[in-house]
């Protein structure tokens, strides 16, 4: 990854005075009459990692939703560097500098890795189809550079020698991989990673770890949801646990290891030596 892509302010976790990269303030999320998430509130503070955990169904993807304006929240708010989100467009959110992957994987499969990556880099570009169907100079000029920025992001997750294969031929942890690099072709500040790990193999969970503590030390913020507990445990900053749409926990790995709460909710209660 070349300099320019890179964001030269970087800051060590928790120490900056400024308003945190994001901030969830009691949102409260209800579809109907079910409340996916009631009165949660947390905060991740610039070149964090931090994980959101919790059982299946407690309302981490909709916490993700919200952030990321495919939801407004029922009630609270959501701000960004300060500023509310919370009903903005989803791709004014993703041009504010917040991009995301999923727990399915969405790809073009019939496009090549560097194909795929490119779409990324094509949200800031300027020139539309008129410009594209003239073949207009700058439309060549921002062309040639997302290929350059696609192929540089291949190399940063490990993946040049797969550019030119076709999405759908390659294997599930390569997937994962390039998802994240089309995610950072949009040049987020804060990247959302639904369950990154989810059907990888021990070998690649740890290169996964790695990826991820370069993205960070590359100037980014990450928020991530994962099940695999030995990996948050290793990765995490700062852990938030939900159960049933409430916020049951949050510290340093640590505390959250020893949280009776969590024990019990989420890894599973102790068995009585007695």
């Amino acid at each position: 990854m070349t300099d320019e892509m890179i964001e030269t302010r970087r800051a060590e976790p928790g120490t900056t005075d400024e308003q945190p990269t994001l901030e969830l303030d009691n949102v409260t999320m209800r579809f109907g009459g079910v409340t996916a998430l009631r009165g949660v509130s947390f905060t991740v503070e610039e070149g964090e990692i931090v994980a959101l955990i919790g059982p299946n169904g407690a309302g981490k993807t909709t916490v993700f939703n919200v952030v990321t304006g495919v939801c407004r929240p029922t009630e609270g708010a959501v701000r960004f560097d300060g500023r509310r989100i919370d009903g903005m467009k989803r791709f004014r959110i993703a041009k504010s500098g917040i991009a995301r992957t999923f727990q399915n994987i969405r790809l073009f499969h019939n496009m090549t890795a560097l194909e795929n990556v490119m779409v990324g880099a094509d949200a800031h570009h300027r020139t539309g189809a008129v410009g594209a169907a003239l073949g207009l100079p700058w439309h060549r000029k921002e062309e040639r550079q997302g290929r350059e920025k696609a192929a540089e992001l291949l190399e940063f997750v490990g993946m040049s020698a797969r550019a030119e294969d076709a999405a759908k031929n390659l294997s599930y942890g390569d997937q994962r991989r390039l998802e994240i690099a089309r995610a950072l072709a949009t040049e987020p500040r804060l990247l959302l990673l639904d369950e990154p790990a989810a059907g990888m193999n021990p070998a690649e969970k740890k290169s996964l770890q790695g990826l991820i503590r370069r993205i960070r030390e590359s100037g980014r913020t990450v928020l991530l949801i994962e099940h695999d507990v030995g990996l948050v445990m290793d990765i995490s900053d700062h852990i938030a646990v939900l159960d049933f749409g409430q916020k049951i926990a949050e510290g340093l790995p640590r505390e959250v290891r020893a949280n009776a709460k969590v024990i019990e909710a989420y890894l599973g209660a102790p068995t009585d030596a007695s």
